[in-house]
C-alpha cells in the first residue's frame, strides 16, 4: 500500500467575482434607499433616478444594479456602466468594486485590466474586502498590473482581517511558503485555522497536514483527523485519501478499514491515483473487505493510466501471472515499462529478467543490462547480483571482472549470501 499523508493545497488562481447588489449602507434613508430596502423596485427606480440626477452616488449605485439585474427597469448593461462610472467618480466603494469587475472580466466593456486594478485599488483604499482580495490577486500573479507579492500580502491582510475566506487562505500559504513575506508556519496556522473555520476545505486539508506534523503548531493527530473528516466531507479528494490512511493503519484514530474503504472509494471515484492504488490492494488482498480481483485490476489501472508507478507495477504482476485476468505477458511488459521508468525498481528488475529470458518480449540480453542497471543504482540486490553475473561471464555485456565484483559487494553489503560466497572465490 502506498503511504499517504501528502503535498499541501496551493493558492487558488481566481479572482473574487461576486457582484455587490442592493443593500442599504448609510443610518439617513433616501427615498430612494426605503423603496430599495422594502425591495418595491418600481418605485425605487423613479427615486433613485431623481437622486441620482442630483448627484446622489449611492442612488447613482443603486441605478447602476437595477440596470445591471433588471429590478424596477428592463436590463440594460450600457446604462448600468454609466451609472456605476458615475457613483464610482463620487467615490462609492461599492460602484468601485462592481465597475473594476466588468473591466477584469470585460463585461458589457472592452476588457481593460488595468482599469479593473484602478477601480479596485480605489474600492480597497476604503476598506472594500472583496476590492482588497481582487487587487491582492491581481498583485500577486502579476495580472493586469506588475507582480509584487509584497504588496499582494500586505492588501490579502487587510482582506483577511475582515474575514475573506479566499484572502485568509492565500495569506496563510503566503506565509507557510514564505511567499512574499517571512516565512511563518505557526501564523500559516492560524490563518488556516480562521478559513477552515468558515469551511474552506483546501485550509481544511492543509491544517490538517500542519497538526498531523507537528508543523507550526504541537502534533496532534486526533485534531489532524477532525480537520481532515471535515474536508473529506466537502469532496476534498486529498483529505479523503489521508483520512483512509489513518483509518487504515490506526493512525490517530481507532483502526476501522472499512472506514479506510469508505475513503478510499470517495477519492478513487474522484480520480485521486493514489486512492485508486490503495483500494485496488485491499480488494487484491481481501485486506477486510471481500476480496475482488477483477475490482482491484478496475482500480490499479485507474491509477496505472495516471501515471502511478506501484499501480503500474501490481498490474503488471497481475497480467504476468494471470491473477484475476487474462495472462498476458505483452501487457505485463507494457506496465513493468510504464513503471520502470517512473524509477519502480522491482519493476526494473522484473522487466530486466523478461528481457533477459525472452519472456513475452524478444530476447535483449542489452535492455536486461540496462533495466538491471537501473534497479542496481537504487539498491535492489538482486539485480546487483544477476548484473554482477553478467559481467563475470560476459553474458549481454562485455566481460568486466571490476564491474562484477562491485555489484557482488553491493548485493553482499546489503545481506545477499550467495554474493558473499562470490566475493570469497
Amino acid at each position: 500500500m502506498s503511504a499517504a499523508i501528502g503535498i499541501r493545497k496551493t493558492m487558488k488562481k481566481y479572482l473574487s467575482s461576486g457582484l455587490l447588489v442592493l443593500c442599504s449602507f448609510s443610518i439617513y434613508a433616501s427615498q430612494c434607499t426605503t423603496y430599495i430596502e422594502q425591495k418595491n423596485y418600481d418605485k425605487a427606480f423613479a427615486k433613485c433616478t431623481r437622486e441620482a440626477a442630483k448627484g446622489s452616488n449611492k442612488a447613482q449605485y443603486y441605478l447602476g444594479i437595477m440596470y445591471d439585474i433588471g429590478k424596477g427597469v428592463v436590463q440594460d448593461q450600457q446604462k448600468a456602466l454609466f451609472w456605476y462610472t458615475k457613483a464610482a467618480e463620487q467615490g462609492n466603494s461599492s460602484a468601485q468594486y462592481n465597475l473594476a469587475l466588468r473591466y477584469y472580466e470585460g463585461d458589457g466593456i472592452e476588457q481593460n485590466k488595468q482599469k479593473a486594478a484602478y477601480w479596485f485599488t480605489k474600492a480597497a483604499d476604503q476598506g472594500d474586502a472583496k476590492g482588497q482580495y481582487n487587487l491582492a490577486f491581481m498583485y500577486y500573479n502579476g495580472d493586469g498590473i506588475e507582480q509584487d507579492k509584497q504588496k499582494a500580502f500586505v492588501v490579502y491582510s487587510k482582506s483577511a482581517e475582515q474575514g475573506i475566506l479566499k484572502a485568509q487562505y492565500n495569506l496563510a500559504i503566503m506565509y507557510d511558503e514564505g511567499d512574499g513575506t517571512e516565512q511563518d508556519k505557526q501564523k500559516a496556522v492560524y490563518w488556516y485555522t480562521k478559513a477552515a473555520e468558515q469551511d474552506h476545505p483546501g485550509a481544511q486539508y492543509n491544517l490538517a497536514l500542519k497538526y498531523y506534523n507537528g508543523e507550526g503548531v504541537e502534533q496532534d493527530k486526533q485534531i489532524a483527523v477532525y480537520w481532515y473528516t471535515k474536508a473529506a466531507e466537502q469532496g476534498e479528494s486529498n483529505a479523503q485519501n489521508n483520512l483512509a490512511f489513518m483509518y487504515y493503519k490506526g493512525d490517530g484514530v481507532e483502526q476501522d478499514k472499512q472506514m479506510a474503504v469508505y475513503w478510499y472509494t470517495k477519492a478513487a471515484e474522484q480520480g485521486y491515483a493514489n486512492a485508486q492504488n490503495n483500494l485496488a490492494f485491499m480488494y487484491n488482498n481481501g485486506d477486510e473487505v471481500e476480496q475482488d480481483k477483477p475490482n482491484a485490476v478496475y482500480w490499479y489501472t485507474k491509477a496505472a493510466e495516471q501515471g502511478h508507478s506501484s499501480a503500474q507495477y501490481n498490474l503488471a504482476l497481475m497480467y504476468y501471472s494471470g491473477d484475476g485476468i487474462e495472462r498476458d505477458k505483452q501487457k505485463a511488459v507494457y506496465w513493468y515499462t510504464k513503471a520502470a521508468e517512473e524509477g519502480h525498481s522491482k519493476a526494473q528488475y522484473n522487466l530486466a529478467l523478461m528481457y533477459y529470458n525472452g519472456d513475452g518480449i524478444d530476447q535483449d540480453k542489452q535492455k536486461a543490462v540496462d533495466w538491471y542497471t537501473k534497479a542496481a543504482e537504487q539498491g535492489y540486490l538482486s539485480a546487483q547480483y544477476n548484473l554482477a553475473t553478467m559481467y563475470e561471464n560476459g553474458d549481454g555485456v562485455k566481460l568486466n571482472k571490476s564491474l562484477a565484483n562491485k555489484y557482488f559487494k553491493q548485493s553482499c553489503e546489503l545481506g545477499f549470501e550467495t554474493a558473499c560466497d562470490k566475493l570469497k572465490q
